[in-house]
């Protein structure tokens, strides 16, 4: 198999490297050889946190380069708009329509870009927008944007429903585990 390369991309805080760890446990019980690597920005203050996960028969190296992004899946949209150039021909781009100002829109030096989403899909991006904290405000909390992105993602993989659950129970703690699988399925469904 061809190797395949997903970007997720978001602001610190946000779930980003749990979201990575679920899906790099999916693809290696599928035996799938993975390959994730973590680029942290400055995540403590609401900096980039950017997660490469390949898998393929063979991964020889974690990063992947601009134009190979087979998928990005974006915790904001002006995370969407940072990356995009890393998306490749025929690629998809799934997108939280949530914003998330940066430092210099907050200290107002800067404003937050307007139609960002309309934008990627006038550049030709295949995207795929919503309001993702909408539906993990539905599931009971802010905090599993992540696992509603992971749900919708789920729609483009045919890996079964029961797979990407038995993911989340080996990546969350007991206690959030029916949030979080309430949340993907929001995401799966919507």
């Amino acid at each position: 198999m061809e190797t395949k390369n997903i970007m997720i991309v978001g602001v610190g805080g946000q779930g980003s490297l749990l979201a990575s760890k679920l899906l790099g446990k999916l693809l290696m019980t599928r035996g799938y050889d993975v390959k994730v690597s973590e680029v942290h920005g400055m995540s403590q203050r609401g900096g980039s946190v950017v997660t490469y996960v390949r898998f393929g028969d063979k991964v020889y190296s974690p990063v992947i380069d601009k134009g190979e992004a087979d998928f990005i899946v974006a915790f904001e949209l002006l995370e969407a708009a940072r990356w995009t150039e890393y998306l490749k021909p025929k690629g998809k781009i799934i997108v939280n329509t949530q914003q998330i100002n940066p430092m210099p829109v907050i200290s107002g030096k800067a404003q937050y870009p307007q139609q960002l989403a309309e934008k990627l899909k006038a550049a030709g991006a295949d995207t795929d927008a919503f309001d993702a904290l909408a539906l993990a405000v539905q599931a009971g909390s802010t905090k599993a944007v992540n696992l509603v992105l992971m749900g919708r993602l789920s729609k483009y993989f045919d890996f079964t429903e029961e797979e990407w659950l038995a993911a989340i129970e080996q990546s969350v703690p007991p206690k959030f585990q029916q949030l979080n699988k309430t949340a993907f399925s929001l995401g799966r469904k919507q």
